[in-house]
């Protein structure tokens, strides 16, 4: 029996030496710091990517998850330092500390605005439109905007987009929030400073003016909307429509809370939002002083992902959320905002992308049909070679009922979309899960799906 031959080995590095290691640094240039609180599996390979495609510029001005670049910190570390969202002294304990702790991913800027279900985390969204190679010029739509995360987002990045939701409410509020990334907040600061005033000028128009004139214009302001003169007036400057829409959000906002707790008065509680609506447009122009020339535009449009209104290859880029399935009401938490507008909530919820149907397989049936359209769509309006990112999670138990399969054994949403995408000629090209809290009784994880276009459809 013969002895092999040992090979000569460099020698191993000891136990300490191993251990003194940054993983970080293994992985990333060293002149690159993450941002603090980057504590997920996901956004260290959305960083990673960021780190191989965009340029030392590139991550200065729109990286999201690095804190500075040779020391230099980027937009978005200045974006989202200091104070991350001033939030009312009567604010729970737990909402206080999810945005302290959350602060390099949401509730910058105007995200942290009005509260909205199964909303993005923004820093996630700017990874992506990163490493989906977008660059400013170009544009990116997101047929289901919701509260209008992306639109925000690429606004911020010096990319145009295009946002479409059914509910008309999601329209009104995106816009107002990319309107607040612009607008002066000496107007807001003088909304404050007379808050008399700027109170019951809301309070009689919300309730004065006819709710199907609001849902017709789209904005309570419209002169020709006006049944009698005006008994009160909002301070001066404060006329203009983009400051008008930006404290109408304001008021709604408060409406909503008011209906949802009773901690304090709707007057206090306007007071306490329209502070932290005045500290948002503050703290953001603060930041982008020199750089508005910069921005984006962005469109927020009422419209039906399974019909979109733009031409065949006309967009760069892809991003959005389904809905959950049957997992989130989308439509329950702007109920009231809805009412206001006039809006037939029953009919709308009719036709809503995972709420259409009756029982759970006719609603699951549905949703599969209605996302067959949308994802087509998406093929049609989506220049060749460009990616589609969808995220989405599954909702394991209702699912297990429908297919009556173990719950374990049930096929992913995220499975069956990007088969849907493969269709229509649009191949998986990455696959990333990330944890979801809050939902484990209905799903722990989500996933983005990133599909490339790899036809000429249109």
């Amino acid at each position: 029996m013969s002895i092999p031959k040992v090979v000569a080995q460099a020698k191993r590095p000891s136990l300490g030496e191993i251990l003194c290691r940054d993983l970080h640094e293994q992985i990333l240039p060293k002149h690159l710091k993450l941002v603090p609180q980057l504590n997920e599996v996901y956004e260290l390979e959305l960083a990673y990517y960021e780190s191989l495609i965009l340029s030392e510029e590139e991550v200065l001005r729109n990286g999201a998850y690095f804190a500075s670049v040779g020391g230099q910190p980027t937009r978005h570390f200045l974006i989202c330092q200091g104070e991350p969202l001033r939030l009312a002294e009567h604010s729970s304990s737990r909402l206080k500390s999810f945005f302290k702790t959350n602060q390099f991913k949401t509730g910058y800027a105007t995200h942290g605005l009005f509260p909205y279900r199964g909303k993005f985390h923004p820093q996630m969204i700017k990874g992506l439109i990163n490493i989906m190679g977008l660059k400013p010029g170009e544009t990116v739509l997101d047929p289901m905007m919701g509260s209008g995360t992306v639109l925000i987002e690429a606004t911020l990045m010096g990319i145009n987009s295009v946002g479409i939701d059914a509910s008309p409410f999601c329209q009104f509020m995106a816009r107002a929030k990319v309107d607040g990334l612009r607008l002066p907040p000496k107007y807001v600061k003088a909304a404050l400073d007379d808050f008399d005033s700027t109170f019951r000028y809301f309070s009689e128009k919300v309730e004065k003016t006819e709710p199907a004139v609001l849902r017709v214009q789209g904005s309570l302001f419209d002169q020709a909307a006006k049944k009698a003169p005006p008994q009160s007036a909002l301070p001066r400057g404060c006329n203009r429509k983009d400051v008008q829409d930006y404290l109408l959000l304001a008021f709604l906002d408060a409406k909503g809370y008011a209906e949802r707790s009773q901690r304090k008065s709707f007057r206090e509680q306007f007071r306490a939002i329209l502070e932290r609506y005045y500290f948002a447009a503050e703290k953001i122009q603060t930041v982008l002083n020199g750089f508005q020339e910069e921005l984006g535009t962005a469109k927020a449009l009422e419209g039906d992902a399974r019909n979109l209104p733009l031409e065949a290859n006309s967009v760069d880029g892809i991003i959005f959320s389904p809905p959950y399935s049957f997992a989130i009401d989308y439509l329950e938490n702007d109920e009231y905002h809805l009412k206001s507008m006039g809006v037939n909530i029953s009919r709308l919820r009719q036709g809503m992308i995972g709420l259409r149907g009756g029982g759970l397989r006719e609603k699951y049936r549905l949703y599969i049909e209605d996302m067959t359209k949308v994802i087509a769509e998406c093929s049609r309006v989506l220049k060749p070679g460009k990616i589609c990112s969808i995220v989405v999670g599954t909702n394991n138990n209702q699912l297990s009922k429908i297919l009556s399969v173990d719950p374990e054994a049930v096929p992913g949403i995220d499975e069956t979309l990007a088969e849907i995408g493969q269709a229509h000629g649009m191949g998986l090209v990455r696959r990333i899960e990330r944890q979801i809290t809050g939902m484990a009784n209905t799903m722990r994880s989500e996933f983005i799906v990133m599909l490339q276009k790899t036809n000429h459809r249109g």
